[in-house]
């Protein structure tokens, strides 16, 4: 509840002579309100009304007072009011990427109804800088983690840790079950149709190239999350009678347009030609159906496509695209409340669904 004070002093500060300095306190006694209604302005939006906190910030601005600072703030607290996303990949692969976009997004909106900010960092980033454990209240991996010694150091600083599409010991994790996912999809194809079934996966081995696989070669299921979807492939071949053999199983080392395509072409022009195509990604799926159309090959007469994700281009498509989505917006939100709520208790597994559209 707002104090009816606190109302008249914001309203009265054109009789105040402004601050020469400007910091919390300064700001604090010019506006006529503790320092501490000015700090939830910024920082705990939720501790005061609406009308309250947009006074105090309009009057901010004219002063030319971005805010307590965060170097300072951390100092003085202990917290930096900063959550740090560890990206499996590079910045400029994750933005990209339409997954890790999703979810990036999903982790902003709880963030800033917080009034928290959100710090990204790239996995592949080989410095050793510790500038990382020395800001973030908090960490949120995303994917499996490439730098052995940037995790040591985040898990070292004993700052809460939660992750996603990946797990590690001792750590809550937020993941969908992507065995049971895959091995849906796969059922709901082999209805579709008979004929060879050839995978298009993502990062089944350690190769940076197109390549199909070794089965000594393929991570675990413990380290990769693609690993647990061609499970769920295998499982779903063996009950229904269908041969997926090794050299019919691709690795794409990024899930990336380019990649997808070499894959796909590889795939599509072989003979016998699959009839059943399982991808492990939407943007691999609807680069195997571009090739498809450039080959002539009718989908879904002649072949069955299907992704998984539930990217928005999958229904744009045409012809629009079966698949798992895994709706990874909300995964990102659930990741950051859990991690706000401090109620790090067991791992979560988040509902998937399967969207039966054209291509399959």
């Amino acid at each position: 509840m707002i104090k009816p004070e606190l109302k008249q002093g914001v309203m009265a500060v054109s009789a105040t002579e402004k601050p020469k300095k400007l910091n919390l306190k300064t700001v604090a006694s010019y506006l006529g309100v503790s320092v501490a209604t000015v700090s939830n302005a910024y920082n705990r939006p939720d501790q005061l009304s609406p009308e309250l906190r947009q006074r105090i910030l309009q009057q901010c601005t004219e002063l030319g007072y971005d805010g307590p600072n965060a170097a300072a703030r951390s100092l003085r607290t202990g917290r930096s009011g900063i959550v740090a996303v560890l990206l499996s990949d590079t910045l400029e692969y994750s933005v990209s990427d339409p997954v890790a976009n999703q979810f990036i997004k999903g982790v902003a909106e709880v963030l800033q109804e917080h009034g928290m900010d959100m710090l990204l960092l790239s996995g592949r980033h080989n410095t050793s800088s510790s500038s990382a454990e020395a800001v973030p209240d908090a960490f949120i991996l995303y994917g499996a983690p490439s730098n052995p010694e940037q995790l040591n150091r985040i898990i070292k600083s004993g700052k809460p840790l939660i992750t996603v599409d990946c797990n590690l010991d001792n750590v809550v994790s937020v993941n969908v079950d992507n065995y049971a996912a895959a091995h849906r999809i796969a059922e709901h194809a082999f209805a579709k149709k008979q004929g060879k079934v050839a995978v298009l996966g993502l990062r089944l081995i350690e190769s940076d190239r197109v390549c199909r696989i070794q089965p000594h070669e393929l991570y675990s299921t413990e380290q990769a999350i693609s690993r647990r979807r061609l499970d769920g492939y295998l499982a779903a071949a063996i009950e229904q009678g269908r041969d997926l053999p090794a050299d019919a199983v691709w690795h794409i080392p990024l899930n990336t347009h380019h990649f997808a395509l070499v894959a796909a072409r590889e795939a599509l022009t072989q003979y016998p030609r699959p009839q059943i195509l399982l991808c492990m990604s939407d943007r691999i799926a609807l680069a195997a159906m571009a090739v498809a159309r450039d080959l002539g090959i009718n989908i879904p007469d002649d072949l069955v496509v299907a992704g998984f994700d539930g990217i928005e281009e999958a229904e744009r498509s045409y012809p629009s695209l079966t698949t798992i989505a895994q709706h990874s917006d909300e995964k990102g939100r659930t990741a950051a409340r859990i991690l706000l709520s401090g109620e790090l208790g067991a791992d979560l597994l988040m509902p998937s669904e399967l969207i039966i559209r054209q291509s399959c």
